[in-house]
């Protein structure tokens, strides 16, 4: 893949988005040209348009071993969450202190409006939620329990597997048809995402994580699986997302998923020398940070630290300064100053100022790496005659 045009920066914020591939930008360029009509159209131009999301949609569905008609487009994996929550609905529903914003809000609004209960499920101190404690935590009025696949700070892989075979368990013994959501979005890069292997009903992912086009994303919904929209307006996507289909990005985000599956196994171990060589060189420098989550399962391009007595915000701004690109925390809270509910989720009784996100991708080099390393020390060296 191409450098940056930004020859002097180093990007290692690819958990918050990633570059658009080249490949899927030509597929969006050759779409944008030529196929602009809408795809509800009965005329020549709309019967073309919709022979390309239909061709899309086929892809996705192949790749996520799915029928085509199981894959509903949306704007990005924030409505994806949101449909399948909300879709599905109350009265209870089991979840992790540790999903991402776009899930626990919704729980949030659930809890105030519709008086659902949510049972919020804590992670144990290495970031991984024990499968029997959702199991626990499952009542008889219990109909969705909601696991992101990985998560979007630290990292860490969830048994999602595992958590399956507890829900098709209670549901055997009760009669019962829980069903079972995963935010799939970080993990879409890196992690197998068969949904009948994993176990799920719903799957959520976005094209801003996998190098394609940001504002689009894709439920997995489960064939005769109820459930009810949250907008309305019209037909498309079966009924459950109303809206002329963004065509550009929809054909973009399905080339982007068909590289993304193609360099999945390769670049997954390319990341993890590098990953294992990074955190190597951070303990190196400072004995003190703190590697957040856990060591193993974690996702191949994930490296979240916390530094005693440095405000994050402040590490991220210095090496930003250097030319160097990381988050503090998940940029969908970016503006929220308080401090980060996956850290506390994990060290509740802990006075770490925080923790600074190091994402790795295809662009990353070992070279890239060392240089972040030795500013990194620099910065440190500074920044802690003013903090100690």
């Amino acid at each position: 893949m191409p450098k940056s045009n930004y020859t002097n920066q180093i990007y290692l914020d690819y958990a918050s988005g990633a570059p658009v591939d080249p490949r899927v930008l030509k597929v969006m360029n050759e779409v944008g040209k030529h196929e602009f009509a809408n795809p509800s159209a009965i005329h020549e131009l709309g019967v073309r348009a919709k022979k390309i999301l239909e061709r899309a949609r086929g892809y996705i569905a192949k790749i996520l071993g799915a029928h085509a008609n199981e894959i509903i487009f949306t704007s990005g994996a924030t409505e994806s969450n949101n449909l399948a929550i909300l879709g599905v609905g109350a009265p209870h529903i089991v979840t992790t202190n540790i999903e991402h914003a776009s899930v626990l809000e919704v729980c949030k609004y659930l809890e105030k409006t519709k008086k659902a209960q949510i049972t919020y499920v804590e992670v144990e101190k290495n970031g991984i939620v024990d499968p029997k404690k959702i199991k626990k935590a499952i009542k008889k009025n219990t109909v969705l329990v909601s696991v992101m696949y990985a998560n979007n700070e630290i990292g860490t892989i969830q048994p999602i597997r595992e958590i399956a075979k507890e829900i098709r368990h209670f549901n055997k013994i009760n009669s019962k048809k829980i069903l079972f959501h995963t935010d799939a979005t970080q993990a879409i890069n890196y992690l197998p995402v068969n949904v009948e292997k994993l176990g799920v009903d719903l799957l959520s992912f976005n094209g801003a994580k996998i190098y394609g086009p940001k504002g689009v994303g894709v439920l997995f919904k489960k064939r005769n699986l109820s459930l009810a929209p949250i907008t309305h307006g019209g037909d498309q996507e079966f009924g459950f997302r109303p809206g002329t289909e963004n065509l550009l990005a929809i054909a973009g985000l399905a080339e982007a998923f068909k590289i993304t599956e193609a360099l999945k196994e390769k670049e997954s171990k390319r990341l993890v020398k590098l990953r294992d060589y990074f955190i190597k060189k951070i303990k190196d420098i400072d004995s003190e940070v703190i590697l957040n989550g856990d060591k193993i399962e974690r996702l191949p391009n994930n490296v979240n630290i916390s530094i005693p007595k440095i405000p994050s915000e402040l590490l991220v701004l210095e090496l930003s300064a250097r030319g160097i690109m990381i988050s503090a925390r998940s940029a969908c809270k970016s503006l929220d100053r308080a401090e980060s509910h996956v850290i506390k989720a994990i060290r509740p009784t802990s006075k770490i100022e925080g923790s600074v996100r190091f994402s790795i991708g295809r662009e990353t080099t070992k070279t890239n790496l060392d240089y972040v390393s030795k500013s990194l020390f620099e910065i440190l060296t500074k920044l802690k005659r003013w903090y100690n």
